[in-house]
């Protein structure tokens, strides 16, 4: 039976499920008033043969905390969108790796929102080491 660590403070199970991360749990996340911070502790379902954490994790979350902290920005603006966000576009710059047991963060630094689109940008780190860096932007539905 494999122990799982607490995450750090300010963190607490995500509140978003889906098909798509359900074998990744669990997923904490952490919410301010101008982004949701998403976080998991690696472990061998988030890997590639190699051991590292999977590239494709690293973009699919990074995709959410940017949505997500898009959302929170645009509820903070009073414009809390009807039908959600839809990703046009993103780009994951891959720097480094995740090992197992590592703390892996998902950080949307920049959000700018306009009319129909949002734009975020986000740093993902390694035990606070930055292995990654994602930047999209979002239809406003």
């Amino acid at each position: 039976m494999t122990t799982l660590l607490a995450p750090p403070e300010g963190f607490e199970p995500h509140f978003r499920k889906s098909s798509l991360t359900e074998p990744w749990e669990p997923i904490y996340s952490r919410r301010l008033d101008d982004r949701v911070i998403i976080g998991l502790y690696a472990r061998e379902p988030h890997t590639n043969s190699r051991g590292m954490v999977h590239g494709g994790l690293i973009a699919a979350l990074a995709d959410n905390a940017m949505g997500l902290s898009c959302v929170q920005v645009l509820i903070g603006e009073g414009r809390k969108p009807e039908g959600g966000l839809v990703t046009v576009s993103m780009a994951t710059d891959f720097i480094g790796a995740a090992k197992l047991g590592q703390w892996v963060a998902f950080d949307t630094q920049y959000v700018k929102t306009g009319r129909t689109l949002c734009f975020a940008q986000a740093f993902i780190t390694a035990d606070g080491e930055v292995i990654g860096r994602a930047d999209a932007r979002f239809k406003v539905t």
